[in-house]
């Protein structure tokens, strides 16, 4: 589904990934782990399109397109999902206006039929009983005086309607209390552990993974992948650090 070969890139000038190549297939789930500085939102926000996130060298394929000759638009609708880690507030803009402007936005780009009120209303209420979102929550402008954990759950909601292939979520369990973590978490799975569809984990702890386990856990240091493994290498990072992997 994705497959990254020697990624590069820069901001403002100075170098962050420095030869980062990893490979996503259809009904995996990988989570990559790392200390501050890393370069793991950078790479969130490089395969997301995000301005000022300069391309300088490698090569990413998303279904068989190459991904950096897509504009922004255009990787969400070829069902490519960015979650924030701080989801932006947008004032004056109902949540239910803007799912059904993205939702149908995409639809229209994909040639596929719009759907009426009717129908994303039934949609939209689906998806935020699995977040165990309240539907006057989705009435409200978005994010406008939600907590951290509602945000979230917000935002999953929105990754639910939009009914990606391929979901990056940057920590995601950043901010959230130990319920809301199991539900976003239970979220996760319901929407994204499908056999035709894929997930990037970005996360500090292993506290998401316990709810959402990977199928391979990479950990991101001085801009490249240095180690690979399974669920356990999340375990082992928590109990020892990343000191010893990162020097290795």
């Amino acid at each position: 589904m994705l497959t990254i070969d020697n990624l590069t890139n820069a901001i403002d000038g100075k170098a962050i990934l420095k030869g980062l190549s990893l490979t996503i297939n259809a009904g995996e789930i990988h989570a990559i782990m790392g200390p501050n500085g890393a370069g793991k939102s950078t790479l969130a926000y490089t395969l997301g399109g995000r301005p000022g996130y300069d391309v300088t060298g490698g090569t990413a394929t998303f279904d068989d397109a190459d991904l950096f000759e897509l504009e922004p638009h255009e990787r969400a609708a070829a069902g490519l999902f960015l979650g924030f880690q701080y989801p932006v507030e947008i004032p004056g803009v109902s949540n239910l206006q803007f799912l059904r402007e993205s939702l149908n936005a995409q639809k229209r780009a994909r040639g596929e039929n719009e759907l009426n009120g009717g129908e994303f209303i039934r949609l939209a209420k689906e998806k935020a009983a699995l977040l165990g979102l309240d539907m006057e929550m989705l009435k409200r402008p978005v994010n406008v005086g939600f907590s951290g954990g509602e945000k979230k759950r917000a935002e999953m909601v929105q990754m639910g309607i939009l009914d990606p292939k391929l979901a990056i979520l940057d920590e995601t369990d950043s901010g959230l209390d130990i319920d809301a973590l199991k539900i976003v978490g239970a979220g996760i799975n319901a929407i994204m552990r499908k056999s035709d569809k894929a997930v990037l984990l970005i996360t500090h702890y292993q506290r998401l993974l316990d709810y959402v386990k990977p199928d391979y856990v990479h950990v991101l240091a001085g801009g490249r992948i240095v180690k690979s493994g399974g669920p356990n290498l999340a375990l082992e990072l928590e109990r020892e650090g990343y000191a010893e992997v990162v020097a290795a």
